[in-house]
């Protein structure tokens, strides 16, 4: 990636405010940071969420901060439209900012192959929007980013568990979406107020169509390869309390470790469905199917428990995922009946 070569000067934290004055953004290098950061806390009262209409992570980290006692405002702009977010920043007025708009694709991340133009609007141009106009604003902004913009290499080898870390530089960029990614990274970087969280295959607790889990089992066949991934269950509490910390920066955002597409799928037949089952094929076959790649890799999550607040659990991946599937089981059984006959259609092979 030609962006990779962008670095940013640490950026001077502005003079302490008079004890007198708590309400004022307070702003401090974190000790030893890995990569270019700041902690710029301020009192988290009203949160503004873009994505939070009819995206995933959107919806679930409104919910979350409502339950917290947060005002909430669902964002009415589009990222893309500069003029129409700064507008709705000034009007709303918000203490932080969470950004979960994004484009993927429908069905899934080909679409953005020949979708080029449409994906770098919001991916590049709205995400950068944003962050600018929170930055002019001092307004703290955490970004739901990705960490599908690296693949395992000779530094990083498969099963090592050697992962990538924050400072390193995207390496992947055999999907157009992951180019995007990737070029964002650096440029984010050098916007103080902001945190970049690198999601991967996210895990919820349903079946809903965006749930790592829920894909693969509706795959013919899956390969089996030790990823990082997040479960959301876990994850979205830590990211609002780093928001609140005032945290910024790139952070790993995954449980620690690995976990195959098999150990996944080994887990929903013990809590879901005993009568599933599923083939593998390789990545060579895999790429016959797919217009795009797809990133396999681990990422190091060093730097984020050691800044992770106090009081915030977060379990291995293994563990995390088993526990997730153990949640799942009760939530379908309460919302569906008895597993596996009352599971829907799309994801019952037998």
């Amino acid at each position: 990636f030609v962006l990779n070569s962008i670095a940013c000067a640490p950026v001077r934290p502005p003079a302490s405010p008079s004890p007198a004055v708590t309400t004022e953004s307070t702003c401090r290098h974190r000790p030893a940071p890995s990569v270019s950061s700041m902690s710029c806390k301020t009192p988290l009262t009203k949160a503004l969420i873009y994505g939070g209409k009819t995206g995933w992570i959107g919806g679930k980290m409104a919910a979350l901060l409502e339950e917290g006692g947060v005002k909430v405002v669902l964002a009415e702009s589009r990222i893309e439209n500069r003029a129409d977010v700064a507008k709705e920043l000034d009007a709303v007025k918000p203490s932080h900012v969470f950004m979960a708009a994004g484009i993927t694709g429908r069905p899934n991340i080909d679409w953005c192959e020949d979708h080029k133009p449409e994906t770098i609007r919001t991916n590049v141009i709205g995400t950068l929007n944003l962050a600018d106009l929170c930055n002019d604003r001092n307004i703290h902004c955490t970004i739901y980013a990705t960490g599908c913009i690296f693949k395992y290499d000779d530094a990083h080898p498969l099963g090592s568990g050697v992962g990538f870390t924050e400072e390193d530089a995207p390496n992947f960029d055999e999907s157009f979406y992951s180019q995007t990614k990737g070029y964002m990274e650096p440029m984010l970087k050098c916007y103080p107020n902001c945190m970049i969280l690198r999601v991967r295959m996210p895990i919820s607790d349903d079946l809903i169509h965006r749930n790592f889990i829920t894909k693969i089992v509706k795959y013919e066949r899956v390969v089996n390869i030790p990823n990082s991934m997040t479960v959301l269950y876990e994850m979205l509490p830590a990211s609002l309390a780093m928001a609140k910390e005032g945290l910024t920066g790139v952070y790993n955002f995954c449980n620690p470790g690995v976990i195959s597409h098999n150990e996944c799928l080994d887990l929903y037949t013990k809590y879901i469905d005993p009568t599933y089952t599923y083939k593998n094929f390789t990545l060579e076959e895999q790429s016959k199917v797919l217009k795009a790649g797809r990133s396999n890799n681990e990422l190091d999550s060093t730097k984020l428990m050691r800044d992770m607040p106090e009081g915030i659990v977060i379990h291995d991946i293994k563990t995390a995922v088993e526990l997730c599937m153990q949640r799942m089981q009760k939530n379908l059984t309460k919302e569906m009946g008895p597993l596996p006959d009352s599971l829907p259609k799309e994801v019952r092979k037998n």
